[in-house]
């Protein structure tokens, strides 16, 4: 990645070359150190994010310094012990590996935790053990704010005092608390532990700190009540806008369209031709597999055109990740076209903690792969902002972002962002759809400055994938013809009419007939 910061670089070459010693380290039982010399003499490392990630079973590591954050994240296997603090994150996503801080971590350590042991002992920042799954989160010292909030199992043990709201969202697992605790937050309880569950645990830490007969438990509250939330989605389609010709006379029926859409089209990252600007999502790569059961022209739909794929995905697929998906990332990313950060399933991140993360998928995946973000359209100003500083290729705006804001005003909200911070930058505006989009929708969205979608499928079945994609060429050709132009990137809002007046109220655009802006879009 170009123009980068000292630390990101620094970052991604431990890891790059860290990454061939790993397997040849753990048949030897080797030690791998992070931090000194060859001769054994100390250089802390100051700041280093991203460290380490998807250690293998059998991997040992051991870094000196101050580390930033996600560092030793997705781990399956082995030990990572950091002489000194490290920053957020600390042992995100893990899935088996023991990871000790002999300093202080900062917050959401453990997050998302499936397997593993993080121990902790000078204390740690707000959300420790976040969402955790699994495993257990071992701090020795304070625990900021919201201790285990949202996790769903697994154990935390605490010697020492914790803030307020633990537990906070929780729905299964045990925060074992040796020290100060507040009022449980609603939906929790706390009580005693019985000297069998002393016994077990004192069992399990070995050498840790014994947990004391006066310690306290907090745990889900069965009797409480959950609130529900009512979500508003957006509302509308983009069907209220029309496409007209300019000065152009329409095309035979028979003239060849040009319907292929670039990502990544920038040097030093690996350009994705897309046969058609729309990233379908799925859940499965399989579904986007050929099959003898489909037509020849059917299958070249599928084969040709790269999808955002959960699990399973094929190597010109773009990896989705999330929250969701942390537990099998290192597989996800093994060969793939791309990756996709759904930052609305993530707590918001910082811009170091960001840097973190990209370095630590970067370093799961091939070089040069270009990376999208998704955010929802209420961010959408951050989320341009946060594509230029961090280099993605693509930004898409959730359009269902529970706002409940048309998806024709969604169009001038972008676009303006656009303007404002992607413009003369290589990164490009996008949406995400809840909604199949067909081709008259990715002709609107691309004339209104949009050049790729991603959206869900009608049916996520491999024949009617393929039958919607061929009728999203069909559809995108036979508007391109009528309104005389043979590319997609010849669209522009010339070619937009608002055929309503609310349509044309929201977006702006020309309504129809009365072939202007209405009046209110010019006021300041």
């Amino acid at each position: 990645m170009a123009d980068v910061s000292d630390v990101v670089q620094r970052s991604m070459s431990i890891n790059e070359k860290l990454h061939p010693r790993l397997e040849t380290a753990a048949e030897q039982n080797a030690i791998l150190r992070i931090g000194w010399t060859n001769a054994g003499d100390p250089v802390p490392k100051n700041g280093e994010l991203g460290l380490c990630p998807g250690l293998p079973e059998g991997a040992r590591i051991r870094a000196l310094g101050k580390l930033g954050s996600w560092v030793a994240a997705f781990g399956r296997g082995g030990s990572f012990t950091i002489q000194g603090d490290a920053q957020h994150f600390l042992g995100a996503g893990n899935n088996g590996v023991s990871i000790t801080c002999e300093q202080f971590a900062g917050n959401y350590a453990g997050y998302m935790m499936f397997e593993g042991v993080v121990k902790i002992l000078e204390g740690a920042g707000n959300d420790a053990g976040s969402s955790m799954q699994g495993g257990v989160l071992f701090i020795r010292g304070s625990a900021g704010k919201r201790l285990g909030g949202g996790m769903s199992g697994g154990t935390i043990i605490v010697h020492g005092d914790v803030a307020d709201e633990p537990g906070i969202g929780m729905t299964g697992g045990k925060i074992i608390i040796n020290g100060r605790c507040p009022q449980p937050p609603e939906g929790v309880k706390l009580r005693p532990l019985t000297d069998k569950e002393i016994k077990a645990i004192n069992k399990d830490l070995e050498d840790e700190m014994e947990v004391p007969i006066d310690a306290v438990c907090l745990e889900v509250d069965e009797n409480s009540l959950v609130a529900s939330e009512h979500i508003h989605s957006a509302s509308g389609d983009l069907s209220t806008i029309g496409l007209v010709p300019t000065d152009n006379t329409p095309l035979e029926g028979y003239a060849s369209i040009d319907t292929v859409a670039l990502l990544g089209d920038e040097e030093g990252v690996d350009t994705i031709a897309l046969p058609l600007p729309i990233l379908p999502l799925v859940q499965s790569g399989d579904v986007m597999k050929t099959s003898d059961d489909l037509s020849g022209h059917l299958n070249n739909m599928l084969r040709g055109q790269p999808a955002v794929v959960c699990s399973n995905p094929r190597p010109i697929d773009l990896a989705y990740i999330s929250s969701h998906t942390l537990e099998h990332i290192v597989d996800l990313l093994k060969d793939v076209s791309g990756f996709v950060i759904d930052f609305d399933s993530f707590p918001s991140l910082t811009a170091e903690e960001v840097d973190g993360l990209v370095v630590a998928l970067r370093g799961l995946s091939k070089p040069n792969i270009p990376m999208v973000s998704i955010q929802a359209l209420s961010n959408v100003q951050l989320q341009h902002q946060r594509s230029t500083y961090h280099h993605f290729s693509l930004a898409l705006s959730r359009l269902d972002d529970g706002g409940g804001t048309p998806y024709v005003a969604s169009l001038p909200i972008i676009g303006r962002s656009a303007k404002s911070y992607l413009e003369g930058t290589a990164s490009q505006a996008g949406v995400l759809s809840e909604l199949a989009l067909h081709g008259h929708d990715l002709a609107v969205l691309i004339a209104s400055g949009m050049p790729i979608a991603c959206c869900t499928c009608p049916i996520e079945q491999t024949e009617e994938i393929a039958v919607w994609l061929h009728d999203i060429k069909n559809e995108l050709s036979q508007h391109l013809r009528r309104i005389g132009i043979s590319t997609i990137d010849a669209l522009s809002r010339a070619h937009l009419r608002a055929l309503d007046y609310d349509t044309a109220a929201m977006s702006g655009l020309r309504l129809s007939g009365y072939e202007r802006p209405l009046p209110h879009w010019f006021s300041s």
